[in-house]
């Protein structure tokens, strides 16, 4: 096996204090709550730390690779295979066909309870205020997942997360606690991260701006992400698609100049990032030395959206097209790779959950929808990815250049949408824009030739809430179709 590299080395030692907290402090965090008195408060500020260190142990271990993946199986790019495949049919899930949706239903609700006890049992006072708006960050990041999914759901909270029988709110009353949550994170948070992996105002920004977004508040999404393109961050520029894999999502970055948001992975027992056994094949040969991997989500060369792909395009050369019993057309995802992982569970890679490509392409739409026409700005943020992904300066004018007098405001949201597809294929963001803008069935037909049923838009509240909340009944208070 070959020696770690010194930077390889440099991200374990950083990594270590923060994986130690969150194996320290499972266990205790995931026990049932008891009652609160005096000396359960957190009065230090290690204390404060575990706990807040807690709400990330279910987000980063097995939740978001597979949940990502889940999404992309959704999208009209990525197929799954084997135990993946209903998710790719849509046709609707149920706890028989797809169990793993009451997995990350479970997951982000246990992500939801630590950050309650955080917001609960922390002392208040100034010290501490970072600390309780980390909490609210990652508790709206969760709740964020949780509405798009599944629309309106219980609302747990520091002063519900003990009540065991709790209807479901209505999505604009989730939507209102997300929004109260981040207006506290992006005040409290500071502007540089504390560690590596923290949350900044930076993030909480775009986080709202993706909401706002969500929500049609365009004027309101245009102006965070605006402050977020200029606060300083820069897109990495690339000259082939090994820069994408190890510039940009390589095992051994502990941060690049456009990372806004990520969960941090390193190359230790358990504390690897999951998403690469999901994505590489053995063939590859790029997780672990020995090649070995796993599959379940592939793209097909015969999609319209592939076939109509520039070749120039560098991140259309992270495809590779490998026959691995699923025909000649199969198309295997390189985004992200390890060769020097000590095994399949140890992949240094971390996972991007906000980039500046995003802010800059929220910005973008946000702009155009709210203005009602194509601003140079709006197009110049658009340009900005297009032409790094061509191996252009990514702040100077290129060939592949859009001009903004071609465009109207439709027709440049189109453009957007299909430059997302391209820029964020693994990063989970597909299903949602394709929702979110009323694309989903003329975009699903176009690229698979399949058509959604309607209770596909959603996931079904499973099996275990409704078996423990007696206040969701599973046939009235289920979603529609389920």
């Amino acid at each position: 096996m070959k020696k770690l590299k010194l930077n390889t080395m440099k991200r374990l030692i950083c990594m270590w204090g923060i994986v130690a907290l969150f194996v320290a402090c499972e266990k205790t965090l995931e026990e049932t709550p008891k009652q609160i008195s005096e000396e359960n408060f957190y009065n230090t500020t290690e204390e404060v730390e575990a706990a807040v260190n807690a709400i990330y142990s279910p987000l980063r271990k097995d939740l978001m690779p597979n949940y990502i993946a889940a999404l992309e199986c959704h999208s009209d790019w990525m197929y799954g295979r084997g135990s993946w495949t209903p998710l790719s049919n849509y046709q609707g899930l149920d706890d028989a066909n797809i169990t793993r949706v009451q997995g990350f239903w479970n997951g982000f609700y246990l992500a939801i309870r630590n950050a309650n006890l955080v917001v609960l049992n922390v002392v208040e006072g100034e010290a501490f205020a970072e600390y309780v708006a980390e909490a609210k960050f990652l508790r709206a990041f969760s709740y964020f997942q949780l509405v798009r999914n599944w629309g309106g759901v219980p609302l747990r909270t520091e002063e519900t997360m003990d009540v065991k029988d709790l209807p479901r709110s209505t999505e604009d009353e989730v939507y209102q606690l997300i929004l109260d949550d981040l207006a506290t994170a992006t005040i409290s948070l500071p502007e540089t991260a504390a560690s590596s992996g923290r949350p900044t105002k930076w993030a909480a920004k775009t986080l709202l701006a993706d909401v706002y977004l969500q929500l049609e508040r365009h004027n309101e999404a245009a102006e965070l992400a605006n402050e977020v393109v200029q606060a300083g961050f820069s897109l990495v520029s690339v000259s082939g698609p090994e820069d994408y894999q190890y510039k940009i999502f390589g095992p051994d970055i502990t941060t690049s100049t456009e990372e806004i948001f990520a969960l941090k992975y390193a190359r230790l027992p358990a504390q690897g990032n999951y998403i690469l056994w999901i994505s590489n094949h053995p063939s590859t040969k790029l997780l672990t030395a020995g090649g070995t991997g796993a599959y379940a989500v592939h793209g097909d060369a015969t999609n319209a959206n592939y076939i109509e792909w520039n070749n120039d395009d560098i991140r259309k050369q992270l495809w590779d097209q490998i026959n691995f019993g699923l025909g000649p057309n199969t198309l295997v995802s390189s985004k992200y790779v390890d060769p020097d992982a000590l095994d399949a569970n140890t992949s240094g890679n971390d996972l991007p959950i906000y980039r500046l490509s995003d802010a800059l392409l929220i910005f973008a739409e946000a702009s155009a929808k709210a203005e009602n026409t194509v601003t140079a700005t709006a197009m110049e943020a658009l340009n900005k990815v297009h032409r790094r992904a061509y191996g252009y300066a990514p702040n100077a004018s290129a060939p592949v250049d859009y001009d903004a007098a071609d465009y109207d405001s439709d027709t440049f949201v189109d453009l957007i949408v299909q430059e997302r597809g391209y820029e964020f294929i693994y990063e989970g963001k597909r299903w949602f824009e394709l929702k979110r803008t009323g694309k989903l069935d003329e975009r699903i037909q176009y690229s698979k030739g399949k058509s959604v049923v309607q209770k596909h838009l959603l996931w079904p509240i499973p099996l275990s809430e409704t078996n423990y909340n007696n206040a969701i009944d599973p046939v009235t208070d289920q979603n529609p179709g389920y």
